[in-house]
């Protein structure tokens, strides 16, 4: 019995830190639409594009396409918040717009966003929008948004 008990241990040794890296590489592709009626305050009313949003463990990268009708970009963000509320940055995506990179985030924050995308939003800033000029709600990614 006594044997049993140590042989237990030392697999459970084994398999808790494979079982915790295995899920801290994971990664969720999330995607969203953009648009300036989406923002708030209202955006860039012709604004609209594309975001995909990877996260792996605490790494976050971004890919904004077809952004459109709102000038040019200064920079761009992840916020919580939920749909038609504005909200606080969580994750900057650079310091000055980039069409796309990558970024670290809280560990924290990180997996509050794949626990629930949808209580979070990328947007896009402009000059004449600073507030935001197009946004969108994050939601899981579908085998045919990739």
């Amino acid at each position: 019995m006594r044997l049993r008990l140590v042989a237990l241990a030392v697999l459970a040794a084994a398999v808790v830190p494979v079982a915790a890296f295995g899920a801290a590489g994971s990664t969720t592709k999330l995607t969203t639409s953009l648009t300036g009626s989406a923002e708030v305050p209202k955006g860039a009313a012709n604004g609209h594009g594309t975001a995909t949003v990877t996260i792996t463990g605490s790494k976050v990268c971004w890919k904004f396409t077809g952004v459109t009708g709102i000038g040019k970009p200064t920079v761009s963000h992840i916020h919580k918040g939920k749909a038609g509320v504005a909200g606080p940055v969580v994750v900057p995506l650079g310091a000055a717009y980039k069409p796309s990179g990558c970024t670290k985030a809280a560990a924290a924050v990180a997996k509050a966003i794949v626990a629930n995308p949808a209580r979070y939003y990328v947007n896009i800033h402009t000059a004449k929008h600073p507030a935001g000029a197009i946004r969108g709600q994050l939601k899981k990614a579908t085998a045919s948004t990739y």
